[in-house]
């Protein structure tokens, strides 16, 4: 992944927005819903094993212990424990990252080493006072710091609510560009919106665009924590939004739903609507991931059933 560099603060952008949410509903609909009917038991294969190739594999609780993390590692290393899978064009065939917390870092980087697939599968930590972001900026700026010394090459920060909610633009942005420079080339940065927790799609959609003027690589939906995770109408706001970062920037910043995304179908929905609105281009792990818990667990059964009915 390139890191995206931060751009000046424009209020210009968040001017004037205006969602109609029936509008937003109808449109996820036409986007995915017959083309999720038409895809033949071969297209489904294709998609199951797409969305684990664009997994971050999470563990964020509260009994997290290094065996935990050890088991995590080794599924997203090897997914499917009695075959191995590789193709000509990817290798063989494992998560994008694995996602723990920071003080779980040191421990991911050991398990990925010993299984011989650093610099394969990514490390994401989040940081910044996951999951409120209600933290004092300084030690939100020392977690980064932190999980990056113990071994992580991405960040997935959590962004303080109480900023979107007040309307409080720069000084969001300016704590983001922070953010991004404690991050400076050595990790990626995810910026986690908490959408659940916004108010408004309007605000989602200025939080969007702020958070990738501050030089985000990825916006991502949640933390998982909140009552409302992540949606596909929501998806296509925040799409709408890095749609219109690249008209004005010519940067490509990726989409990271979290949170709900827990069967192949619904990794279907997201992924066809990715393609019917970014594009084949973002339907790879440097602009567009998963977090997600349970998700492996029905790709795993997925991939049996169609490999076992359908494809010879």
């Amino acid at each position: 992944m390139v890191e995206n560099k931060e751009i000046p603060f424009d209020p210009i952008p968040l001017e004037k927005v205006y969602i109609n949410l029936r509008s937003v509903e109808q449109s996820v609909e036409l986007l995915t819903s017959s083309l999720i009917k038409q895809q033949s038991p071969t297209q489904m294969l294709h998609w199951t094993l797409k969305s684990l190739r664009l997994m971050d594999l999470t563990t964020l609780s509260g009994d997290d212990t290094r065996a935990n993390v050890e088991r995590l590692c080794f599924r997203a290393a090897h997914p499917f424990p009695h075959r191995h899978l590789s193709d000509a064009t990817t290798g063989s065939i494992h998560t994008a990252a694995v996602c723990v917390y920071p003080s779980r870092v040191r421990d991911a980087h050991q398990s990925l080493e010993a299984l011989g697939v650093i610099g394969e599968i990514g490390i994401a930590a989040v940081a910044t006072g996951f999951p409120s972001g209600l933290y004092p900026l300084k030690s939100r700026l020392a977690e980064i710091e932190y999980a990056i010394d113990q071994g992580a090459t991405e960040i997935d920060i959590v962004v303080d609510r109480s900023l979107v909610l007040n309307n409080k633009w720069k000084q969001l942005y300016d704590e983001i560009v922070q953010m991004r420079h404690a991050c400076g080339d050595r990790a990626h940065l995810k910026t986690i919106l908490g959408i659940g927790e916004c108010g408004t799609m309007v605000n989602v959609y200025k939080a969007s665009m702020v958070a990738m003027m501050a030089g985000s690589d990825f916006i991502k939906t949640s933390t998982g924590k909140e009552t409302v995770n992540a949606t596909l109408p929501v998806g296509l706001v925040m799409i709408r939004a890095i749609q219109e970062f690249h008209r004005l920037t010519g940067k490509k910043i990726g989409l990271k739903p979290a949170g709900g995304v827990r069967t192949v179908k619904d990794a279907v929905a997201w992924m066809i609507m990715i393609q019917e609105t970014l594009g084949d281009e973002w339907l790879q792990p440097e602009l567009f991931r998963f977090g997600a818990s349970g998700l492996l667990d029905d790709v795993e059964k997925q991939y049996y059933i169609l490999t076992a009915k359908y494809i010879h």
